[in-house]
């Protein structure tokens, strides 16, 4: 089969605009992920019995179980379990990524947290701090230097992820390839397309991120 280029032109809006709700569900996924996250990634590290399993919980299940079984949970099974409850397929996706991208930034926390070394947290202390407002001023700001990395990873696993939400018909970028194809049936020239602009929203935010290290002196 011949590549033909002008069948790649006519389907350029529709699959920006599939681009544009695939960085909405990235970030507004990723920014409540990163709240979860948080709170998890301090519960396991300075939390008590029961906020300490209960976060090792959720984030054993949610890293055992594949996102696209989550996200057929939260879209198919919850609704069915509650009947009153309706979610339609932008939040079901924004959702299932804040759920799972905030149990794999837990463990980034509890690790940028621990990276720490207890000299920071007993010098706080030292100087009239209490243990929270230890943690608050002094290791959090030094954690939250050695988490850019990890997170920045994160959120680009998070777009590349969105492509599975495609199960459950989420207008985004890859939804948008398949259903231009449905129409012109030229698979070769559309998901070249595809991978072309995931490509370069990811390169885009890595040299982003690069920059953002550097700056911050980000070893």
């Amino acid at each position: 089969m011949q590549f033909d280029w002008s069948a790649i032109w006519p389907a350029i809006p529709l699959l920006l605009d599939g681009a544009k709700m695939t960085l909405w569900i990235s970030i507004l996924g990723l920014a409540g992920g990163i709240v979860i996250g948080l709170l998890a990634g301090l519960a396991r590290t300075y939390g008590g019995w029961i906020s300490n399993h209960i976060a090792l919980v959720f984030i054993e299940v949610v890293r055992g179980t594949p996102i696209v079984v989550q996200v057929m949970y939260i879209y198919f099974a919850l609704p069915m379990a509650l009947p009153d409850l309706r979610i339609d397929t932008f939040t079901a996706a924004v959702i299932t990524i804040m759920i799972n991208s905030g149990a794999y930034i837990a463990e980034i926390t509890r690790g940028s947290v621990l990276s720490i070394h207890k000299g920071f947290s007993e010098a706080g202390l030292a100087l009239g701090l209490s243990r929270s407002e230890a943690i608050r001023y002094v290791i959090l700001p030094l954690a939250l230097r050695r988490m850019l990395p990890p997170l920045g990873n994160q959120l680009i696993i998070s777009i590349k992820d969105t492509s599975l939400f495609i199960v459950i018909g989420a207008a985004e970028l890859t939804r948008q390839g398949q259903e231009i194809i449905a129409g012109n049936f030229r698979a070769l020239e559309i998901w070249t397309a595809v991978g072309v602009i995931y490509l370069i929203i990811t390169q885009a935010l890595n040299l982003v991120l690069r920059r953002l290290e550097k700056r911050m002196k980000i070893l």
